[in-house]
């Protein structure tokens, strides 16, 4: 499936039902389990124990009880609950993946999954517990307990045990059969449905910080020289030559950027405003290259064992590592950190006199008994340096487990839930910049900005007005912040300026 159907999972609340295509391959990998689960020879999950005690072999007649064990002993996250619509993510990515017919699960158990989503029973999933390997073990334990009647969901907005949420849907829990536990907690799903939320948030973002870089440029009546095709053709990068793309069509006919061609003693402009194309281009890069890699993984069987169905074989395998969600999250983060880094310099630019070519200091009317975005700029940097300290690697943090079984994790869980707190931060400094950049440029009338960027502005005025004497700030702030996070700015110019010529 594309990204664009696991967004709209994310984003808007959709549900996903396989097609019965899928069913035949499904119910034979259940049967080739069923069989071996009957038999003398010790197949890992199915009739042996787990982890260290795969050495311990499980009787037919306990088959049921193991898999129930399973789930109950692996609920054992803590922590706040996982976002409803991440955890509705987590169950969809499940779905498909059960439904490549390669986990020995039967289609019964996929059906509950699928009516559960379509009803709105969403397990209450604590959102710390998992290393990223052996699969995401009790995010997903969580997610079964539920199923099973156990643990908790939520339900029409109500918090309640997973049997009474079942009920109240018109659902039975389920009776798990040989593997069926395993399967559903063996994958990285916790992990990819935040990475895919994080790295959903991140292409928001650095779309947005290109409207809110390109308003900072003409607020400081800054060159747009440098964001011409001719530079970024040369060196070639894609994330570049679109970005200086899309600057050029924020800014065209701007005449505040035509404005001071004669009399300016500058030559160049600082880093933050010329080298928006280098640094936000190569975001857009790294995002580019995640998408492809989290596309793969929303689609892969990443369970183990795995059932061969053309040959009956079962076999044991390494799937359930997330390294590559965890190199993927990893990537995001610094796309997050660099793209707040850059921006939070155009606010402090904006704000100095010495600096932003003839506005008033902090962007006030009446600097001195006012104190405009002093204050407004110290809060991005905070959030700055926060992110920045956020983005170092959890990948390299591996640490041994259950008994140095599982001796090499990739910590992906760690590096994906990390990200939405740092797409919180970013979208309260490019606020704080459209903010900012919005009074600049309202500071320079008569002299007007460019249409697109205008409107920007106009939608910012609709619910903040512009600072005068000194006011309440917070407030200003937490409601562009919520403005840019459901992309406003992004429909104030509109997606054609996002189009490569």
């Amino acid at each position: 499936m594309p990204l664009d159907v696991w967004q709209s999972i994310y984003r808007y609340g959709a549900s996903i039902k396989l097609d019965a295509s899928a069913k035949p391959a499904c119910e034979k990998s259940a049967s080739i389990v069923k069989t071996a689960a009957a038999g003398a020879d010790p197949v890992y999950g199915v009739n042996t124990g787990f982890g260290k005690l795969a050495r311990i072999q499980i009787s037919v007649e306990d088959t049921a009880k193991l898999q129930r064990n399973l789930i109950l002993s692996h609920c054992c996250g803590v922590g706040e609950p996982t976002p409803e619509p991440i955890a509705r993510l987590m169950m969809a990515l499940k779905i498909n993946s059960l439904g490549r017919g390669a986990s020995g699960v039967s289609w019964r158990l996929i059906a509950l999954l699928q009516d559960m989503l379509a009803k709105g029973v969403t397990p209450v999933v604590p959102g710390q517990g998992s290393v990223g390997a052996s699969g995401d073990l009790a995010p997903l334990a969580h997610m079964a307990a539920a199923m099973i009647g156990e643990g908790e969901a939520t339900y029409e907005g109500e918090r309640m045990s997973g049997a009474e949420a079942l009920k109240k849907a018109g659902l039975t829990p389920i009776v798990l059969r040989a593997k069926e536990g395993l399967g559903l907690i063996n994958g990285t799903q916790f992990s990819t449905a935040y990475a895919l939320a994080g790295l959903f948030e991140a292409q928001l973002l650095a779309r947005s910080a290109l409207v809110t870089g390109a308003m900072s440029v003409d607020a400081a009546m800054g060159s747009s020289a440098p964001f011409r095709s001719f530079i970024h053709e040369l060196r070639g990068h894609k994330g570049q030559i679109h970005a200086g793309q899309v600057l050029r069509n924020l800014m065209q006919g701007s005449p505040l950027r035509d404005s001071h061609f004669e009399d300016d003693e500058r030559v160049q402009d600082p880093y933050c405003l010329r080298c928006q194309p280098q640094v936000m281009g190569a975001c857009i890069d790294i995002l580019s290259q995640v998408s492809d890699t989290l596309e793969i993984e929303a689609n892969a069987v990443t369970d183990n064992p795995l059932v061969d169905i053309e040959t009956g074989d079962i076999l044991s395998g390494g799937n359930f590592h997330a390294e590559p969600v965890a190199f993927a999250a990893d990537q995001i983060a610094l796309a997050l950190a660099e793209t707040g880094a850059i921006a939070q310099r155009r606010i402090s630019l904006l704000v100095d006199p010495a600096l932003s070519f003839g506005l008033p200091a902090f962007l006030s009317p009446n600097p001195g008994v006012n104190s405009g975005f002093m204050i407004a700029e110290v809060t991005s940097a905070a959030l700055m340096s926060e992110n920045k300290q956020r983005a170092n690697p959890c990948s390299t943090d591996s640490t041994p487990t259950s008994a140095n079984q599982e001796d090499h994790v990739s910590m992906a869980a760690h590096g994906a839930r990390r990200l939405m707190d740092m797409a919180q931060n970013l979208s309260a400094i490019l606020a704080i910049e459209w903010l900012c950049a919005a009074q600049g440029i309202e500071l320079r009338a008569p002299i007007k900005t460019s249409l697109a960027l205008q409107c920007a502005i106009d939608a910012l005025r609709t619910k903040i007005p512009p600072l005068g004497d000194d006011r309440y700030l917070a407030g200003d702030i937490e409601t562009a912040t919520e403005m840019l996070k459901q992309g406003a700015v992004l429909d104030a110019v509109g997606k054609e300026i996002f189009n490569h010529e």
